[in-house]
């Protein structure tokens, strides 16, 4: 077995670990929960909404990650906005609340912060972060959901390199390293940059500013910025001509690595722009404030807003460190999997990967050239965190019926949705082409069938009887993957997934 198909193996079962279950989607729903009850008991936040934003809307969680909420204050169908020293005070009233109710841990309020937030932990040993009106995250968190369905492989890399980064001690912004946001748009940028490109310049998704687009009635500003990007989303994957890539998950991430091996000598000079695709010289573009900050990754939903303002230079050379240090092991003819683990992943979480014994990847004696992406679908289909969001409306107003139909993204089709928790299947329009496609709700066991990007993967879910069939990016070829978990079978969502997101939350107006 060559190297590529040792790591390609390696990563696979990492990926079988680190992604959530079911019990992971229903403790996060539980916190939420309970947060809203705290929130309702406060006098000055009666009315407002607690909706989840970040890693756990936009599908790109591992079964640890922290979980991220906006109060959202009550202003009738327009977007509230509250000036700094309100959200401070709000969010001391959350404090006292919460210390008032009891059950939450290491309670930590952060007021001078960008962005105001208070930090705990619940029972269920999930960190939570608490924030105020914080609607462009929310909207940050659904472009990256869009971005994962265009192809596959970007939430399983995004995943890893996560892991990775914890395991170097560079993903936490406190310490003046990377945020996950940050890592996540590093991917973006490596995706956008490989050789045929895997996703387009963020502003062929959508042109605009996010943060000056969310102004005024709230649905009608979020239908504006979704349909864009549905119907550019829609172009892309509709595009024949478009070149595929067929890069196994190894290569991708190796490749990765190889792209940011030089970023402290590159950061002085450029700076990395998802939203043009390119790096950017930093002296040509005084915006961007090469003298105030380590490293410039544009955020390119809230330009010029520097999504790496907080890494330092000391940091930046232990990143850099990581990333070679990485990228040389994983060269190394001497390569094992346990090297491979013990480098990617944190010791608490490596024992629980299983070490197998050597085998190969696929009919093609472990050509990784040849190797079909591992396209990893989650334990838990977020169709559930959808349809629990978006059974009320905007205005706090249950919708009709159980099932809902829905206009699908970039396509002139009606998609009918069932409720989870229900035995029957729901049928829904994938954007890109012309058929519709047959989903699996969560709490049943049926099969799901949908169409997607370019080849055709079979999935059997553990404890299903029944498999998923799903088209996935990269080739022409079926492969066979069993997936971690659950009893459910879970599936990846249309990009109309997380419209009306944190709605199924709010309760109604008085």
């Amino acid at each position: 077995m060559n190297g590529y198909s040792l790591l390609e193996l390696t990563l696979g079962d990492i990926l079988r670990v680190i992604n959530p279950m079911n019990e992971d989607w229903s403790i996060r729903f539980h916190i939420i929960n309970e947060l809203q009850g705290v929130v309702q008991s406060i006098e000055n936040l009666r009315g407002a909404t607690v909706e989840p934003y970040g890693s756990f809307v936009s599908n790109l969680f591992t079964r640890w990650g922290d979980l991220d909420v906006s109060v959202e204050l009550h202003n009738g169908s327009y977007i509230s906005s509250a000036g700094k020293k309100h959200k401070q005070s709000l969010l001391e009233d959350i404090l006292k609340a919460l210390r008032r109710k009891g059950g939450w841990r290491r309670l930590q309020f952060i007021p001078n912060a960008r962005v105001p937030i208070l930090k705990l932990e619940s029972h269920l040993n999930i960190s939570c972060d608490i924030s105020i009106n914080n609607l462009v995250a929310q909207m940050k968190s659904k472009l990256l959901f869009w971005i994962n369905e265009i192809d596959g492989r970007f939430r399983d890399i995004i995943l890893l390199v996560k892991e990775w980064a914890k395991a170097h001690d560079i993903n936490d912004s406190t310490s003046g390293t990377l945020n996950s946001y940050c890592l996540s748009l590093l991917v973006v940028f490596h995706f956008q940059t490989c050789v045929p490109a895997i996703l387009p310049p963020l502003k062929e998704i959508y042109p605009g500013n996010i943060v000056d687009d969310l102004t005024g009635v709230r649905a009608v500003a979020e239908k504006h910025i979704e349909e864009t990007c549905a119907v550019n989303i829609n172009r892309l994957r509709s595009d024949r001509s478009r070149i595929i890539n067929a890069s196994s998950l190894s290569e991708l991430f190796v490749s990765f690595l190889a792209k940011f091996c030089d970023i402290s000598l590159r950061a002085p000079v450029q700076g990395i722009s998802t939203y043009s695709g390119q790096w950017e010289d930093i002296g040509s573009n005084m915006r961007r404030l090469p003298k105030t900050c380590a490293l410039f990754v544009e955020d390119p939903f809230e330009q010029p807003a520097n999504s790496a303002m907080t890494v330092s230079n000391r940091q930046l050379t232990k990143i850099s460190e990581a990333v070679q240090t990485t990228h040389r092991m994983l060269l190394s003819a001497h390569q094992s999997q346990n090297s491979i683990i013990s480098t990617l992943l944190r010791p608490h979480i490596s024992q629980f990967v299983a070490r197998t014994p050597a085998r190969n990847l696929s009919n093609n004696g472990g050509d990784c050239s040849r190797a079909q992406p591992l396209v990893h679908a989650p334990g838990h289909s977020p169709l559930q965190l959808q349809q629990q969001f978006q059974n009320m409306r905007i205005d706090g107003r249950p919708r009709n019926g159980n099932a809902s139909t829905r206009k699908g993204p970039g396509n002139g089709n009606a998609s009918t949705q069932k409720g989870p928790g229900n035995g029957n299947a729901s049928t829904r329009q994938v954007p890109g082409n012309g058929n519709a496609s047959t989903r699996q709700v969560p709490g049943n066991g049926n099969a799901s069938t949908r169409q997607a990007l370019g080849n055709a993967s079979m999935r059997q879910m553990p404890g299903n009887r029944n498999a998923s069939t799903r088209q996935a990016p990269g080739n022409g070829n079926t492969s066979t993957q069993q997936a971690p978990g659950n009893g459910n079978a879970s599936t990846r969502q249309p990009v109309r997934a997380l419209h009306n997101q944190g709605q199924q939350l709010r309760r109604p107006r008085p």
